[in-house]
Order: C-alpha cells, then structure tokens, then sequence
C-alpha cells in the first residue's frame, strides 16, 4: 500500500530524515540498477542521500525505508527518484574532435555526393542519447543545418532521448544562460540563437528553425524501448560510465542495432569498445564505424 504523506504545518520544517539502513540502501542499489542499469557504488551512498533527501522533506520527513517501499509501487515517483540520481552535466560543442570529424570529413563529403550512403538520399537521422539539458542535440542541429542547407534539400532529424523527465523539460523550452554563449562559435551564435529581452534578458533561446529540427523524447537504454530505425549518427557520451559491464554491453547492442551501415557512433572521452566482439572498427577515438560485413563474416553468421 502506498504511504499517503502527512499533512504538515508550513511554519515548521520537517525533520531531516536518518540516513539509509545497509539493507535499505541495498533495496535502492537493487531497484535502480533494474529500473536504469545504474551501479550505486558504496561510494555513490552519500550522492543518494543528498539527492533524496531533499524529496523526502517534499514529502513531510518521509524516512528512506518508506519512500523506497513507496517508489516500488508507485511507478511516477519511482521515475522522479531516477531524475534525482541522474547526474546532468554537459556544454554546447562539448569534445571537440568530435564536431572537427563532422565538419571537416563527415558533412562535406555526404554534402558533395548529395546522400547519406545509407539509400535515404538527402535524409539526415541523428540520435542524442543522454542529451541532458539539450546543449548536444543543438549543437549537432546547428553543425548540420549549416553544413547541410534546408534549399538544398537536406531534411535533419535531431532526436534527443534522455531518462530524466526533468531535464528533458528544461531541453524541449532551448533556454539557456547566456553565458553559455560562450561556448558556441560566433557565426552559430549569430545565425541560430536568440538574446533575451525583458523578462528573459540574461538568457538565450534556439531560433525557430533550429527548435524545429529536434525532437524529445523519454528513453531508458536499459530496456531500449521508443526508439524505432536506424541513424546516421549516434551521439552517447559521457553515458556508459555509469553502467556495469552487463548494462554497458546491453546499451551498446541496443544503440548498434540502430546505427546505419555507414553511419557513427560517438561515445565520451573516457568510454571505449575494445575487442573484435562489437563488430565496429576506430574512426578516431571513441568514434565508431560498422566494419563491413566480408563473404567470410557472412558464412559465419
């Protein structure tokens, strides 16, 4: 049965919770691995306790052994619990080489043989998984739509994925802090994004044109589950680092089952696949390609 949280007087502020019991924060350890393939490491035990903490004086002072009965049975609070462990931390044109690849050898060349290499022509399919507060998604929407004009015929497709419904929401309005400005190239900055004024001075938005080319949407690579076809390009960054290596290898399977045969996958700086068993091949570090399949690989599979 789920606990229904007290009524509490709004002049007094509830008490801070005990911390976790060993076995309490086992049942959280348990529940998000399976919900998100997330390891909570001894060493992640504190992290828990100050980002729980804070819903549980939402909640009147809920202790952690009756709201983690409660997140077991009660399937939107058990989503907010994934956003409060979700760690978000992510800047436009975020690894440089990456966006060097793209614009000097990726676009370029599909730019000058008018297509893809995927059958699709002129039609561009871009995946940001773990997109955070939207920073990746546009700066690939901005890389693509300059190198790949819309009169030209380009048609871009961003979609942004992410398993927090918080920072999806925060993504989908394209606000930012101005000073993230700073991170942008001037002639982007100049032609996709807008300065705030009056009640939005100190911020700054994606241009209409931009908004248009991304799409948002819920996803949890743990199970895999909404997204549908193949990509171009997969951008996972900075993702897998928190997964096991059970959980890493079923993301990865998921996320090559949906890169194209001559499309990219992008992971972080500190994320690597090593050994023939993937069946890519290195572009540059941490950047991917199929490796073709040969006559002699056929036989085998």
């Amino acid at each position: 049965m789920n606990e229904t949280p007290r009524e509490v007087d709004p002049t007094v502020l509830p008490r801070e919770s005990a911390p976790p019991t060993e076995r309490e924060f086992v049942g959280y350890q348990r529940l998000v691995y399976r919900e998100a393939g997330i390891w909570l490491s001894e060493a992640k035990k504190a992290l828990l306790v100050g980002r729980v903490s804070r819903r549980l004086r939402e909640l009147g002072g809920l202790s952690f052994g009756a709201y983690l009965r409660r997140v077991e049975e009660d399937e939107p609070e058990r989503v907010r619990l994934l956003d409060a462990i979700c760690t978000h931390e992510t800047h436009f044109f975020r690894e440089p080489r990456h966006f060097e690849l793209l614009e000097r050898e990726v676009l370029p060349r599909w730019r000058e043989s008018g297509d893809t290499g995927t059958g699709e022509g002129r039609r561009v399919r871009v995946w940001s998984a773990g997109c955070s507060s939207g920073e990746e998604p546009f700066s690939l929407a901005m890389v693509l739509r300059h190198h790949l004009p819309e009169e030209e015929g380009w048609d871009i497709h961003v979609l942004a994925t992410d398993l927090s419904t918080r920072v999806l929401e925060r993504a989908r309005q394209a606000l930012w802090p101005v000073d993230k400005a700073e991170e942008i190239p001037k002639s982007y900055l100049r032609s996709y994004m807008l300065r705030g004024v009056g009640s939005q001075d100190g911020k700054m938005k994606a241009g209409p044109e931009l908004r248009s080319l991304v799409r948002f949407q819920r996803v949890n690579l743990n199970d895999g589950q909404g997204v549908v076809g193949r990509f171009d390009l997969i951008f996972c960054r900075n993702v897998l680092i928190y997964f096991d290596t059970a959980s890493k290898t079923r993301a990865v399977e998921r996320l090559l089952s949906h890169l194209s045969p001559h499309g990219l996958l992008f992971l972080g700086h500190s994320e690597s696949l090593t050994g023939p068993g993937w069946g890519v091949r290195t572009v540059i570090p941490t950047v991917y390609a199929p490796r073709p399949l040969t006559r002699e690989s056929t036989r085998r599979g």
